[in-house]
């Protein structure tokens, strides 16, 4: 009984995600580390549901965000530490309270936090007081949440087991990568690990108890926002963090060498955002490895992404045609080849579990004909990018003329500068391009670049919220090819305004993207 119930809920959830991915409808890119709050960046308790709450008055059915993992360093999150974990930093402080788990004399002084995230100041703060409350947590006496917290430990253990003994040895190795630790933890000697694992068992527990605290808030998000006709759209990053527990954890999956380095690494050859390319570092997937057991750690990475949202959007699609390999030693991507992806014997993989597959591909950069057809042949939405439209001129597939109805349009990404940004550093030429071709001045710029994907063909219009508020290039999120300073933006508190969300609802009834 127990086993067709849950296939016949799998199946109107999988019927739910075909709707929505088919529905025209209109959304907001923010990661929800940009929401106001008390506490140094934003979190997923009431600030998030205040949040939902104004998506739904102005009639937008979306909310995507960037990868929800912990981060490392450059506070990327695209470099997580675990393809699996959820960010601590993202813990609701004052959910905490309301548990019991943490005391209002805990938080008496709170840091003057600045307009911008300091992370350098936020990490150590929060840290400390999610320490505080996981140990309170953990004190507990055997009641049914502390049931609730065996039976996490138990379904999750694939990865929390080897994430929390990763976690801890960082810290005790201050902050170290993996490949530098003494040899017997590096290479997961049983023996070292036993030791280790019987003297930290504190440690160790606290990080799971902070895993499981994040994964019950996250829930309670999710049921708000499903009860507000919200979508929430993920990020899966393609590769993932050399100095991650998932590599660590896992070095024949990767191609690395004797001494756990990479032999090779992932990034792009030079392109629209820098001249000598873009050299991530990530680690090279032995996909003859994956293949050989049914890429089962790519299924568990997608079922568990799902826990948490409704799409993920799966960033470098391109990669899995083919991917840039650059030579583990060198400096810039200049140096590299393209290499065949597991493309669609992957992709098959993943739809024998989730079908149709939830994914937006983000098929953005150099595209051949064969990431196309791999695209396609799935029905997967793609993505479109009115920046780089107007860059490209009448002919560009970005411009909404060329849009198909099967893809998400946006007037830039997490990766752009702000659409005001963008249009101010533009050279003349584009600029009297851009007024031209949107029929408007220049004030109107960023209204009429939502408009024109908003008023497209394309199932889906996205656009950051930076854009929404028109803001100028000092809200930017991120700078490609750099590892500093960037993903620290939030908005004022006072941001989220019945005019604009008034504004925005007109928007979405004009252009037939309104919640029913």
């Amino acid at each position: 009984m127990f086993n067709s119930t849950r296939r016949r809920v799998a199946l109107l959830v999988s019927d739910a995600r075909a709707a929505v991915i088919k529905a025209r409808a209109g959304g907001i890119l923010l990661h929800p580390t940009s929401l106001p709050g008390l506490y140094g960046c934003g979190e997923i308790g009431q600030s998030a549901i205040t949040w939902m709450d104004w998506l739904h008055s102005a009639g937008m059915r979306l909310w995507q965000m960037l990868p929800l993992g912990p981060t490392g360093y450059g506070d990327s999150p695209y470099q997580s530490l675990s393809a699996f974990a959820g960010n601590p930093l993202l813990i609701d402080i004052d959910g905490l309270l309301k548990d019991g788990f943490l005391e209002a004399s805990d938080i008496e002084s709170i840091p003057d936090w600045g307009e911008q995230i300091d992370f350098g100041l936020v990490i150590p703060w929060k840290t400390e007081l999610l320490n505080l409350a996981a140990d309170r947590f953990l004190a507990q006496p055997d009641n049914q949440i502390m049931k609730s917290y065996y039976t996490f430990c138990e379904a999750e253990a694939s990865w929390l087991d080897h994430y929390a003994v990763f976690v801890l040895i960082k810290r005790l190795q201050q902050g170290a990568p993996w490949p530098a630790w003494p040899v017997g933890l590096a290479e997961r000697d049983a023996g070292a690990l036993e030791g280790l694992v019987g003297e930290h068992q504190a440690g160790i527990e606290r990080v799971k108890a902070l895993q499981f605290l994040f994964f019950q808030q996250w829930q309670q998000l999710r049921i708000s926002a499903r009860a507000r006709g919200i979508t929430l759209i993920g990020d899966m990053p393609i590769f993932v963090a050399h100095d991650s527990s998932d590599v660590w954890a896992h070095p024949d999956l990767f191609l690395l060498d004797d001494e756990g380095n990479p032999t090779v690494v992932a990034g792009v050859p030079p392109d629209y955002f820098s001249e000598t390319g873009q050299r991530w570092g990530n680690p090279l997937y032995a996909w003859d490895r994956m293949r050989e057991n049914g890429f089962s750690w790519w299924k568990a990475r997608l079922r568990s992404a799902l826990k948490l949202v409704d799409i993920v959007r799966l960033d470098h699609f391109r990669g899995f045609e083919a991917y840039w390999e650059i030579p583990g030693d060198s400096e810039t991507a200049v140096i590299g080849r393209w290499v065949a992806g597991p493309g669609a014997e992957l992709l098959d993989a993943l739809e024998g579990m989730q079908a149709p597959l939830p994914i937006l591909a983000e098929d953005l950069g150099i595209i051949t004909a064969e990431v196309d057809a791999l695209r396609d042949r799935y029905g997967l939405p793609g993505m479109k990018v009115l920046q780089f439209g107007l860059e490209g001129g009448l002919s560009s597939p970005d411009l909404p003329l060329h849009y198909p109805e099967n893809c998400a349009a946006y007037t830039g990404t997490h990766d752009n500068n702000t659409s005001r940004g963008w249009f101010q550093r533009a050279s003349d030429e584009l600029q009297a391009f851009t007024r031209e071709y949107l029929a408007c001045t220049d004030e109107q710029v960023v209204e009429a670049m939502l408009h024109a994907i908003w008023s497209s063909r394309a199932s889906w219009a996205i656009a950051p919220f930076q854009d929404m508020l028109g803001l100028g290039e000092q809200a930017r999120m991120n700078y490609p090819g750099t590892s500093t300073g960037n993903w620290t933006w939030r908005m004022e508190p006072g941001a989220l305004t019945s005019e604009l969300a008034d504004h925005l609802l007109q928007l979405n009834q004009h252009y037939d993207r309104i919640q029913r």
